[in-house]
């Protein structure tokens, strides 16, 4: 009888350790929860971010702490975060870029993303723009195109390895041409230059690239996606405007948290965060942005990353694109 013992020592074990696990779920959370995010003070994703923090936090009835991080490609805030206790206290938001171009570009890091955080929850995502100046002798796809095939064109984004950067590597890639990647670092500097016409074009969205665009400045030649949008209705699609069908430019956003969260609390702040983002307040402001919202489960998000960060990966090697 004596090989009896630690097996029901074990089970009593694991069922005191469930047990436990559903109750710390079901208290989660009993204090205050800190989102990180690598996104600077008043941009788009971090609009979003504040406003889900206090629905969170009306929810919760505890205080949720929004903490920006910016700088370092990201890797500020996911080293802050990946510092915290694994015990759904501490989340990360990230855009796909973060999640699935990372660990391509700094290679010699040995970091993917996926590896050391889970995906817990979807927030949005958001399509791109082809940006250029309101006085610009392009008026759709077809003319970026025969300009870059036939004199040098350069395009700036808000940096290496970024969605915009990204975009138009593929862009050059489906319509066959080469143009010189211009990266700025801040990106009201950004879609002011293209305004001014100093820099051609970049891909932009509407967060971004509004203050230009309601003064006059910019104009949106196309959109890099199959359908247009309500807020934009006017704009093409890429195919419409002539540029290649199947480019398809888009960013989403998700909220992670350290490896080893219990699956428990994970289940419940997906649950909470799905609540929160269906509230009509932030429906509201997402349309405001063209942020579409997403309901994916965190299997989803891990599909879909996976599938960027192929397109990614190749994307990088062909145009020997690295940040170290």
């Amino acid at each position: 009888m004596k090989p009896i013992l630690p097996l029901i020592a074990g089970l009593a074990a694991a069922l005191f350790t469930a047990g436990a696990a559903a109750q710390s779920a079901a208290d989660y959370p009993s204090k205050p929860v800190t989102l990180i995010t690598p996104f600077a003070a008043g941009s788009g994703p971090d609009a979003v971010l504040r406003l889900v923090s206090d629905k969170l936090g009306r929810l919760w009835n505890q205080r949720v702490v929004v903490d920006n991080r910016p700088g370092g490609g990201g890797f500020i805030a996911i080293d802050q975060a990946r510092r915290a206790a694994p015990d759904g206290y501490t989340l990360l938001q990230l855009d796909s870029e973060h999640v699935a171009a990372l660990p391509h570009l700094y290679k010699s890091r040995n970091f993917v993303t996926l590896q050391h955080f889970d995906p817990v929850a979807s927030l949005f995502r958001t399509p791109f723009f082809v940006a250029v100046a309101s006085d610009s002798k392009w008026k759709n796809m077809s003319d970026l195109v025969a300009a870059a095939k036939s004199n040098p064109v350069s395009y700036g984004s808000w940096g290496v390895g970024s969605a915009g950067h990204l975009g138009a590597q593929q862009l050059e890639s489906l319509a066959g041409v080469h143009m010189q990647h211009v990266p700025y670092r801040e990106v009201s500097q950004l879609y002011a230059n293209v305004g001014s016409g100093d820099v051609p074009w970049s891909f932009a969205t509407i967060p971004s690239s509004q203050g230009v665009y309601k003064a006059g400045k910019l104009r949106y030649i196309a959109i890099a996606a199959p359908q247009r949008i309500p807020q934009m209705p006017d704009v093409p699609t890429m195919a419409e405007a002539g540029g290649p069908a199947s480019l398809y430019v888009s960013s989403f956003v998700s909220l992670l948290t350290p490896k080893g969260v219990p699956p428990a609390i994970r289940a419940r702040i997906h649950a909470d965060v799905a609540k929160v983002i269906a509230d009509p307040e932030i429906r509201a402001r997402f349309d405001t942005f063209a942020f579409e919202p997403l309901a994916w489960s965190p299997e989803e998000i891990q599909r879909q990353a996976e599938a960027k960060s192929k397109v990614y990966g190749e994307l990088v090697r062909r145009g020997n694109i690295s940040l170290e």
